[in-house]
């Protein structure tokens, strides 16, 4: 079986390294049998993508040609522009979600974030995969008036005109009206001399923020009237109390370790996050390992993963407490994990539209509504979450961090070109210290030399 990328074809058949062990896919029986999907070379991991069907040749040309955005283009998503920042682009695995299967993009620094969330997937897989229950997609707009002389009056007032504010709000973005979006709710409350209108606004496939922003700032402008005043602020709030909800339901068995039995592991695991609970310290780091995923996925689908982050960690205090997001609990026989997380996404406009990577970044992922994106990205929390509980309870984060972390490492060291690859592999048996890479990449660069002295001695 033969794929082309670009001008080049590649076969699906077996490839070895130097030691003999198939790296690559091999084509057998009518099946694709992919082999070490991590080991194999960026230039084969595109052919197997696009082997199987994940991945379009015309997006597997984009990314093997490392394209950067056109200045005009770059120009316009950031002020002050000096140039471009470039970070790996890569995907978790066979995220399958709602029965579905996804290669997940994910856009980080950080190697082990994509090695955990390929991980989880993988065990989440011996359960059937990820279930996730999304809510109606609305964001809220706040209008607020300070300083109201009698807020119960003002209040009174703008009640008794609210089909005036519906019309300023449908007058104010007719074309999502078209659409079935627009304005879904209105509540007026005093909040001491404060007044606010809460506007709750369907923004159908977009975020929805600008969109928002319009129609509190069109009926903020209409209310100022009826009351005299300008409004102290007219913009959307990012919070949510209504949450996406991802399940998974895994055998015991699928998180055991070499050193430990599943049913032991998950006991761990299940400890650990109860321990969260009553721990704030242990629910802060639980909560940022969720979101090592769910912020790489929300820039590789070009969203505001800022806006998504302080939803999240609000949506986490909302207590009085900040509490975890995740609940594990176990039965002996299984794991049972529930995340609960809101996520304010969108499949159009802005940078998803602009940025040509986005785009592939939901073709990947099978994503073609928001609540797609809302699934697929907490399905990825819950396992990336699932993930570092279980190198945390059994084996350790730190082994397993710093061996990824190996090809950073080489690469402050001063290594460039095939160098890194050897000295990443020699690290992994060593000190993974800076000192120690610099010293082993001086030994690389002499015996080097020293071969390429003997063989012009030979010549």
């Amino acid at each position: 079986m033969r794929a082309r990328i670009g001008t080049t074809r590649f076969c699906l058949e077996p490839v070895t390294d130097r030691d003999g062990a198939i790296i690559t896919a091999v084509f057998y029986g009518g099946k694709i049998l992919p082999k070490k999907f991590y080991q194999l070379s960026r230039e084969e991991r595109l052919q197997q993508l696009v082997a199987e069907g994940s991945l379009a040749e015309n997006d597997a040309d984009y990314l093997a040609a490392n394209h950067v955005l056109p200045s005009a283009v770059a120009a316009h998503l950031g002020e002050n522009q000096l140039g471009q920042f470039p970070l790996p682009y890569g995907i978790a695995r066979t995220l399958m979600v709602n029965g579905v299967t996804r290669n997940v993009a994910m856009v980080g620094e950080e190697p082990s974030v994509v090695a955990a969330a390929s991980n989880g997937a993988r065990m989440a897989l011996a359960g059937g995969g990820v279930q996730v229950a999304v809510p109606e997609h609305t964001v809220t707009g706040e209008v607020v008036f300070a300083d109201v002389a009698d807020p119960d009056a003002a209040v009174a007032l703008i009640s008794s005109r609210e089909d005036d504010i519906w019309d300023a709000a449908a007058y104010a973005h007719p074309s999502i009206i078209g659409r079935g979006g627009g304005l879904k709710q209105v509540q007026v409350q005093a909040i001491g001399q404060f007044v606010k209108i809460r506007l709750v606004i369907d923004p159908q496939a977009a975020m929805g923020a600008n969109m928002v922003n319009t129609i509190a700032e069109a009926v903020a402008h209409m209310v100022g009237q009826w009351l005299h005043q300008e409004a102290l602020l007219a913009i959307l709030s990012n919070y949510t109390d209504d949450p996406v909800v991802a399940t998974v339901a895994i055998p015991v068995a699928a998180v055991a370790t070499k050193s430990l039995p599943g049913s032991v592991v998950a006991a761990r695991i299940a400890a650990a996050s109860a321990f969260g609970f009553i721990d704030e310290e242990r629910a802060t780091t639980n909560n940022k390992g969720i979101m090592n995923g769910i912020e790489a996925a929300t820039i590789a689908l070009g969203n505001d993963y800022r806006a998504v982050s302080t939803a999240v960690h609000a949506y986490a205090a909302q207590s009085g407490a900040y509490q975890p997001l995740t609940r594990w609990t176990t039965d002996g026989k299984m794991l049972h994990g529930q995340l609960r997380v809101p996520l304010q996404l969108g499949v159009v406009g802005g940078a998803t539209a602009a940025l040509p990577l986005a785009q592939i970044a939901m073709r990947l992922g099978k994503i073609a509504t928001v609540a797609d994106a809302q699934a697929v990205l907490a399905a990825l929390g819950l396992v990336q979450n699932l993930a570092a509980l279980r190198a945390l309870v059994g084996p350790g984060i730190q082994s397993g961090h710093m061996a990824l972390q190996a090809g950073a490492l080489a690469i402050a060291a001063g290594a460039t070109g095939t160098e890194i690859d050897a000295l990443t592999h020699l690290l992994q048996t060593t000190d993974k210290t800076i000192g120690r890479a610099k010293e082993l990449l001086a030994q690389l660069r002499a015996d080097k030399q020293s071969e390429e002295n003997d063989n012009e001695d030979r010549d």
